[in-house]
Order: structure tokens, then C-alpha cells, then sequence
């Protein structure tokens, strides 16, 4: 004899319609496979839009009083008959300037800002991106030489077009990412357990490190790309776009 189901109590509060529950039937014939906690979830409105609006006011504000109290480095009025040198663009478009000192215009001005925001846009839609698993949770030879693979490619690209400034940073990353694949008993990360003396300090480095996804190592690739491109274009570029110290 099947017991009858006790009935199930009505949240009539505010806070039915803040943390959503499900309600699943379990039958003899489909008996449940696994028990997933709840995840504490908020609406968009008013948590999320109230906050921003927040931020946004404290943005503005301060942006009020850095204009009151510090006067913007504007330069004299626009002479067509002599061109400053360098001739930059403004900050935010300082990393397009700079990769067009190293690739073809169509290259840097068109295909790369097109394929940079068409990835922002599909990323997103993208199973790894949703699954969010670790980068080596499947420790398989096949993943590690695809990984190497498409890694030594784009260094290859970049040293063939001498933009070192993007070719370095995306080797520590790939070096990173390929220290991971092994267990933290072995390889790269004894040696510096051993090097340090710290013990518990590595593995919970490595156990960060580790629980990072495709999705968040790309992204701070991405954005790590950006800073050292827009950095080395207000600091670095001289007269003749050469690198030059910022001090001097």
C-alpha cells in the first residue's frame, strides 16, 4: 500500500515570490537519484536594478568631484598645419592603436574588434561557459595536446608578427594552465612547495586554480590583453610610436 503524500504547506509571504521551491513526486517506478540543495536566488527587480543605480550614482559623483578639483590635460586648440607626435586616440581606443603597430589594418581595425565582440556576445551561450567545470576536471592526453596545440599557435602567430607584448603574457598563461593538469603531489608545484616551504599556502593556490573554468581563463586572458595594450599605448609610445620610458 503507496502512503499517502503529506500536503504541502502554501507560503503566502512575500517571500514565496523572492525563493522560488520546486516540488518534485517521487515514484516507486522513478525513484530519485540525487538530492540537490536549493540555491538562494533573488529577483531582478529591485535587488539587482537598485544596486546599479546605486553604483551609478556613486560613479557620477565621483567623477563630479575629480572635474571640480583637477582640471582635465586638454592641449591647445586643433592646428591642421601641425600634427602632433604621436597623434594617439583616446585612452579606451589605445589598444586598437596599438595592434595596429604590429598587424595589417584590416587585421586590427575590423577583423579582431569584430571577432572580440562577436565571442562576448556567443561566449556566454556556449556549454562550457554554462557547465562552469574545471579546466582539468577530464585529465585525458587528447585535451592536454589540444590545449598545447591551440596555445602554440597563437604564440606562433603573434612572435611571427613581433607583438611580444601579447605573445609573453599568453605563455605564463598557458604555462599556468598546463602546470594544473598535473596533481599538486607532482611536477611544478612540488618544486615550489619545496622552493617555499609552504606547504598549505601551494595547495590552496592550486586548489583555487583549479576549480577555474575554460570560460574564466579566457576571460582573464581577454582582459589582461587589454590592459597591457592600453597601457603600452598612453605610457610607452613615443614620437614615431617607439617605446620610450614614461619618465623620460
Amino acid at each position: 500500500m503507496t502512503p499517502t503524500p503529506a500536503p504541502q504547506p502554501v507560503d503566502a509571504t512575500p517571500n514565496a515570490v523572492r525563493l522560488p521551491r520546486r516540488i518534485a513526486l517521487i515514484h516507486r517506478s522513478s525513484p530519485a537519484q540525487y538530492v540537490r540543495e536549493e540555491e538562494k536566488m533573488v529577483m531582478t527587480f529591485p535587488q539587482l536594478v537598485v544596486r546599479e543605480a546605486i553604483a551609478l550614482e556613486i560613479l557620477l559623483i565621483g567623477l563630479g568631484l575629480l572635474a571640480i578639483f583637477f582640471d582635465a590635460p586638454l592641449e591647445s586648440l586643433a592646428n591642421p598645419n601641425k600634427t602632433p607626435n604621436p597623434a594617439k586616440a583616446p585612452w579606451y581606443f589605445l589598444g586598437l592603436q596599438e595592434l595596429l603597430h604590429y598587424f595589417p589594418p584590416v587585421v586590427a581595425g575590423v577583423l579582431v574588434p569584430t571577432l572580440a565582440v562577436i565571442a562576448l556576445v556567443a561566449i556566454p551561450y556556449f556549454r562550457v561557459n554554462m557547465e562552469r567545470d574545471p579546466l582539468w576536471q577530464r585529465r585525458t592526453p587528447e585535451r592536454l595536446a589540444i590545449f598545447l596545440a591551440a596555445s602554440t599557435l597563437c604564440a606562433g602567430i603573434l612572435v611571427a608578427f613581433h607583438c611580444y607584448i601579447l605573445a609573453v603574457p599568453l605563455l605564463i598563461f598557458a604555462a599556468v594552465m598546463a602546470s594544473l593538469y598535473v596533481p599538486p603531489d607532482r611536477g611544478l608545484w612540488k618544486a615550489l612547495r619545496a622552493w617555499t616551504a609552504q606547504s598549505q599556502l601551494s595547495a590552496r593556490v592550486y586548489a583555487r586554480l583549479s576549480r577555474c573554468s575554460l570560460a574564466v581563463w579566457l576571460m582573464s586572458w581577454f582582459l589582461t590583453a587589454v590592459f597591457v595594450l592600453t597601457v603600452t599605448g598612453s605610457l610607452f609610445r613615443g614620437p614615431g610610436w617607439s617605446l620610450v620610458l614614461p619618465w623620460k
